[in-house]
């Protein structure tokens, strides 16, 4: 039996976030944290009262390490938030609101 030729999908056109300030360009389809993952970028949020860094731990939405702030909105699951073209992503403090 001859084996199936492989699809040769190709992924499309990439764009352009930022993150903290520093632009990314990004593939279509990934997630926020795969991004910052592909940037070298592996914390980006601090713990309240400690302030220790955290980034992805499950990578499925359950323990909520990876909070992020996506244009303007705290607490955005990074490894669930799939990028967009011009979105502002940032280093989260905390909770991300300014009564922390």
């Amino acid at each position: 039996m001859k084996p199936p030729e492989p699809a040769r999908g190709r992924p499309g056109e990439t764009c352009t976030v930022t993150f903290d300030g520093r632009p990314l360009t990004v593939l279509p389809g990934r997630t926020v944290a795969a991004a910052l993952w592909a940037a070298g970028v592996t914390a980006w949020r601090s713990t309240r009262g400690t302030g220790r860094p955290r980034g992805v731990f499950c990578g499925i939405g359950v323990c909520f390490d990876c909070l992020v702030t996506v244009n303007g909105r705290p607490n955005q699951r990074a490894c669930l938030v799939p990028v967009r073209p011009g979105d502002v992503i940032r280093t989260q403090e905390g909770t991300g609101r300014d009564d922390d």
